[in-house]
């Protein structure tokens, strides 16, 4: 294969959606400054335009940093608010810290800095929900829709068509596959997109009387010789052709495309938990961390005192377990056995253990026994909600016996997730219980959300107290 020319580049262009939006964003910033005024007019003095180019420019670069000017193709509009919010939120502090160390330091209040965005961000939402309007209405109309095809009658090739037809604002219209294979081969396809047009020879005849605008090329990737061939066809035509690599025959994890030099390169596990959504999901931990920590001060001296007067040992039991990155870890617990297992072979608890201390069983019953991982949670090795720790041992033997096992610990563990509201609590003497233990485990990772965070804390409570498979 012939190297690439170092002049070849491939990168993300600023699209005409992108731009618009920029736009927008720039008129709600001084539609809700003029809006200020005439709600306080003692807001108004000749720094006004000043102070509003100077917001622009700030929420422009607080926009990239939150990732406001993403695509948000075929993404629920909620996290784009969140988005909107979180720019206006640093534009606002910026603007405040500014403005303190600056001539314009009397011009404008922290309480008039924070209704002059309350303004921007229902102008800018609301211009924002038009805009998917819009998109959804002119795709119905054929309004500036390119027709496409699929090459490849394959999962991937559903799965695109079911993405596009997701996401309005592309303005594609679908109009069917493309296959040399024979129809035993290539599968059935859902009735609702059964459109099959026919061989790839008829897709060049169509592509080049301007019936197909655009072309995706799902094939497989061992089908190289196949994927150069129909390129080549199609550089005869003036369609848009696209190829859709077969990433998902690997094990993806938050993947994400990026470019080192102009070389594109995707991840196939990567930590979510980058930029903003890594500020965002500390920030919760910290704030609700805290909060828990002033609430139960009481029950957990409560709690501590028991564990001593009722059996002979330490309060607190630490082990060692894998963090993130696999790096090691000391995660604390309120001691509920005479043990102090943390070797090579820790035996897992079981119902009627008789390592328990007297107040051990119920302890593990409540998961009151794993309170003070809290201050782990402060101190940063630990996530209120992600991954369970296992002990040490249990993560050798397992990373041996399921494909992906380690995959896990791309992010920090948590005092809750995804898997421990799904049933997946308490002993996994078999092997499929931890598999599927890691199954939630990875799809905890693959759709976080703070949305997703906050469900799972609010079902924990159910959990725990149905006691369900905690012993």
């Amino acid at each position: 294969m012939s190297q690439p020319s170092p002049k070849q580049r491939i990168s993300q262009h600023d699209s005409w959606p992108r731009l618009t939006m920029k736009l927008i964003d720039a008129v709600a910033i001084i539609s809700g400054l003029m809006m200020l005024i005439i709600w306080i007019p003692s807001a108004n003095s000749q720094s006004t335009i000043v102070i509003g180019l100077v917001a622009i420019g700030i929420f422009n670069i607080s926009a990239e940093i939150s990732g406001l000017y993403r695509s948000w193709r075929g993404i629920r509009f909620e996290k784009e608010a969140i988005c909107s919010v979180i720019a206006s939120v640093i534009t606002i502090i910026m603007l405040s810290f500014l403005g303190h160390f600056s001539l314009y330091s009397t011009e404008l209040s922290g309480g008039s800095l924070a209704l002059w965005f309350s303004f921007t961000i229902i102008i800018s939402l609301s211009a924002r929900i038009l805009y998917r309007w819009y998109c959804k209405w002119s795709q119905a109309k054929g309004i500036h829709s390119r027709g496409y095809a699929v090459v490849g009658i394959n999962d991937l090739g559903i799965h695109l068509v079911r993405n596009i037809s997701a996401a309005p604002d592309l303005g594609l219209r679908f109009l069917g596959y493309y296959d040399d294979r024979p129809e035993e081969r290539t599968g059935d396809l859902p009735e609702d997109i059964s459109v099959n047009l026919g061989k790839i020879d008829t897709l060049i005849e169509s592509a080049k009387s301007g019936d197909v605008q655009v072309v995706f090329i799902s094939l497989p990737m061992r089908a190289e010789k196949r994927i150069r061939s129909l390129i080549q066809a199609l550089a005869d035509t003036t369609a848009s052709v696209y190829i859709v690599p077969d990433l998902f025959v690997f094990q993806m994890l938050n993947s994400r495309w990026t470019d080192i030099q102009g070389l594109p390169v995707v991840s196939v596990s990567e930590n979510p938990f980058y930029g903003v959504d890594g500020i965002l999901k500390r920030g919760v931990d910290i704030v609700l961390g805290t909060l828990g920590i002033t609430l139960l001060a009481i029950p957990m001296l409560i709690i501590a005192a028991a564990v001593k007067l009722t059996s002979r040992g330490p309060i607190l039991f630490r082990q060692k377990r894998y963090g993130l990155d696999g790096k090691e870890i000391l995660v604390w617990k309120f001691r509920s056995m005479n043990v102090m297992e943390d070797g090579d072979k820790v035996v897992q608890a079981t119902k009627n253990d008789r390592r328990l201390t007297p107040i051990g069983g119920f302890l593990r019953r409540t998961s009151l026994d794993e309170l003070p991982q809290i201050f782990n949670v402060i101190s940063g090795k630990m996530s209120l909600v992600g991954p369970r720790p296992h002990a040490n041992s249990h993560n050798e033997f397992y990373r041996s016996q399921i494909e992906g096992y380690m995959l896990r610990h791309k992010v920090k563990p948590g005092i809750t997730g995804l898997a421990q509201v799904n049933g997946c609590r308490g002993e996994t003497e078999t092997l499929d219980k931890m598999e599927k233990r890691v199954f939630f485990d990875h799809q905890y990772i693959r759709e976080w959300s703070i949305w997703l965070d906050l469900k799972i804390i609010l079902q924990t409570f159910t959990v725990v107290f149905s006691k369900q498979n905690a012993y």
